[in-house]
């Protein structure tokens, strides 16, 4: 990993291990938008999605998906529906979009949704595939409330780990969502079918000292968790993000690591603006800015033994990034 001395505290890493910034410092919050919105523009692949990460040859249906919301909020809607209607052309006939293996997965097909969902008003031509997506989803959610995929092969990490079911709980709140906006029963049924599932796990809202349990996987807990409505499980599973932050607002990766995983400072500064809980995500959100490299992307992680996309810029990173700014800064 390049580490920036300006910005990322080269002595402290060199301590510490940890990525520690100058808070002295300000930052320009509209400058660190803008410059993540152009790193989408220069990641996206002519023609096709967006990729999967800097130094991918192959583009991300499900990030592309969720970036579309994104980016239409911000003022970027040409682009989301450009990105939308490329999304068109590679959904699958049984309405499945695929990884960038172009095996289907569920996960990758709710994001999706979530984009579709964001257009449909302005552009009606997203209405049928966004029903198509939600009844693929739908198969997909078994009848004990599990979400199911094909295959949980791009759910490991280099090191074999694989990444916790419990982030599934994020396939949940655009089914609720969608059912809700077409009046379509069987998709909110599906939302409380999966919410009734994870309820019963007894350590659901456990942050795990473990790779498996990545702060971006939480925070996709966390915030599934408070838009199904499960407030008092989501601010459960968010003291135990507390009770591990550090003064500066950063959030170790999981439970005893050293590094941190930008993704999920972003999305814990999302779940707690949604709590109404502004200090403490203003201040996770602030670290976060800070880590921006100069590109405008960001990492997935930061510091010494970081392993997740530790010398990569992910999409999805600016995805949660420009989320929390747009909460921060609603009225």
């Amino acid at each position: 990993m390049t580490v920036n001395r300006r910005n990322h505290g080269f002595l402290d890493f060199i301590k510490t291990g940890k990525p520690n910034v100058d808070l002295s410092v300000p930052v320009n919050e509209k400058e660190c938008v803008k410059k993540a919105i152009q790193w989408v523009k220069n990641n996206r692949v002519p023609n096709s999605g967006v990729k999967a990460n800097s130094k991918a040859e192959t583009v991300t249906p499900e990030v592309t998906g969720y970036l579309i919301d994104s980016l239409y909020r911000t003022g970027e809607k040409e682009f989301a529906i450009d990105l939308g209607r490329w999304e068109l052309s590679v959904q699958k006939p049984n309405g499945a979009f695929g990884a960038p293996d172009g095996v289907p997965y569920t996960f990758d097909t709710a994001q999706v949704a979530r984009g579709f969902l964001t257009l449909m008003d302005d552009k009606p031509e997203f209405e049928q595939p966004l029903r198509r997506a939600c009844d693929y989803i739908d198969k997909m959610i078994a009848p004990d409330g599990s979400v199911t995929h094909e295959t949980y092969d791009m759910w490991y990490l280099p090191d074999g780990t694989v990444l916790s079911e419990y982030g599934n709980l994020y396939v949940l709140p655009p089914m609720l969502q969608v059912g809700k906006k077409l009046n379509e029963p069987r998709y909110i049924t599906a939302a409380k079918r999966g919410m009734d599932y994870f309820r019963k796990k007894p350590d659901l809202v456990e942050f795990k000292s473990e790779l498996a349990m990545l702060s971006h996987y939480f925070g996709y807990m966390m915030e599934a968790l408070v838009d199904l409505g499960e407030i008092e499980l989501a601010k459960k599973g968010l003291k135990q993000a507390l009770a591990v932050q550090e003064k500066d607002g950063s959030i170790p990766a999981f439970p005893g690591s050293r590094w941190v995983c930008s993704t999920g400072l972003a999305q814990l500064a999302i779940a707690w603006y949604k709590l109404g809980e502004r200090k403490l995500a203003d201040k996770t959100l602030d670290y976060m800015m800070r880590l921006q490299n100069p590109s405008g992307g960001f990492y997935g992680g930061y510091g010494k033994g970081a392993k997740y996309f530790p010398d990569a810029e992910i999409p999805w990173a600016v995805k949660f990034f420009l989320d929390a700014v747009m909460l921060k800064n609603k009225s």
